[in-house]
């Protein structure tokens, strides 16, 4: 399994609709709004690295509205929590 975590800015006014694409898009397992530097935060869950080349470099690229994004590649796991853990609020 290869995960990466994609930092991703879109164009002006079109953050909900990117981040609605993206949802759609193979291999995006979550998108999150955010502020700050970057507009969304995009979970990419894919079988092998050449997967990930395919998402990042080929269907990303077809989503319009994305200006553009920065890819972080997943090394190793160091820690016992699964995402869903580490983003929930516990409520």
């Amino acid at each position: 399994m290869q995960n990466a975590v994609i930092l991703i800015n879109a164009d002006k006014g079109q953050v909900k609709a990117v981040a609605e694409r993206l949802a759609e898009v193979e291999g995006i397992s979550e998108v999150y709004s955010t502020c700050g530097r970057y507009d969304l935060v995009a979970i990419a869950r894919t079988c092998d690295f050449e997967s990930l080349a395919e998402l990042v470099t080929g269907r990303l690229n077809a989503v319009e509205g994305i200006r553009d994004t920065e890819t972080l590649n997943a090394m190793q796991v160091h820690s016992r929590h699964d995402l869903e853990t580490m983003f929930s609020l516990g409520w």
